[in-house]
């Protein structure tokens, strides 16, 4: 079984960059073997892995176990089971600060309320002291981003942070991951199959679909000048408010091909209307539309 097929991309420091795709597109998987926290079943191979210029490469157990959390982190989708029922907020933020800092338990203790603050935690010497099911969802969200920045990571995994959240909140956390990336310029991957979230924060966008990154580009290059039919697809089920009375959303008819046994050609072939005999025997390879869009796709080889 392949979760995830020949995946390249690049954040620069400072940047938002958006995955986008149906559930089991490989987007979660993919970030997770950046990570290392696969379940040790899991085989990982790539040819280069690079966080600011350091290759991961060859690391061992240990080595990696010293960057996650310092060097690079990752919010998980249910903030609910990220955080531990047992154990009162302070003490889970100060214990991350903890093992990757050389600070005191008081200045850890300092430096957790002053993240709380950060990230708009009302009175947070007073809640420090609760347990995670005192706090709402979108608190609890706030309590892991601050926990994700603490050590004011280089890289940060956000997988899809406000799934559950209703749209206030989520606008809300949305935003404090804007302000947060201006102020620490820390690079952030994030993770959603909601094509508006990542038009409001991300500067450039992944397709993913059945393990491969079907098209890549700039915000706008993916939203003003697609060129692979899935993410015109993706982009058609946008909920409009032109939408006229009575009629329905659009969908993307048929399911994502079994990743057991994956297609010889494209993917996407048998739930594309374009598709030709050759896209289901010949996977297509990379088109470049500029320096930094691209997509894999007989459709537009003679543009």
């Amino acid at each position: 079984m392949q979760a995830v097929r020949g995946v390249e991309f690049s954040v620069e420091k400072g940047e938002i960059m958006g995955i986008v795709g149906e559930s089991g597109s490989g987007k979660s998987v993919t970030m997770k073997a950046v990570m290392g926290i696969l379940p040790e079943n899991a085989k990982v191979e790539y040819d280069s892995l690079k966080l600011n210029g350091k290759e991961l490469a060859g690391l061992s157990a240990e080595e990696y176990r010293k960057l996650r959390g310092k060097e690079m982190t990752m919010i998980f989708q249910d903030p609910m089971t990220a955080l531990n029922p047992l154990k009162k907020i302070g003490s889970q933020l100060e214990e991350v600060i903890l093992r990757h800092s050389n600070l005191s338990r008081q200045e850890a203790k300092e430096k957790a309320i002053e993240m709380l603050r950060k990230v708009g935690i009302p009175v947070p010497e007073q809640r420090i002291k609760q347990y995670p099911h005192e706090f709402s969802g979108g608190m609890r969200q706030r309590v892991l981003i601050a926990m994700a920045l603490a050590c004011e990571p280089q890289l940060l995994i956000a997988d899809e942070p406000t799934t559950a959240l209703d749209v206030t909140i989520q606008a809300q956390i949305l935003d404090l991951l804007k302000e947060l990336e201006q102020e620490y310029h820390t690079s952030i991957v994030l993770i959603t199959h909601d094509m508006g979230v990542v038009a409001t924060v991300c500067s450039k966008i992944a397709i993913m679909y059945d393990g491969l990154i079907m098209e890549n580009g700039m915000t706008d290059e993916i939203f003003y000048n697609p060129k692979h039919p899935y993410t015109k697809a993706l982009l058609r089920a946008i909920p409009s408010l032109d939408l006229k009375e009575g009629e329905r959303l659009q969908s993307i008819d048929g399911v994502p091909p079994s990743l057991i046994d994956p297609p010889v050609g494209c993917p996407f072939a048998e739930r594309c209307e374009y598709a030709t005999e050759r896209c289901y025997k010949e996977m297509p390879k990379y088109k470049n539309y500029s320096e930094t869009h691209r997509a894999m796709c007989f459709l537009n080889e003679q543009e």
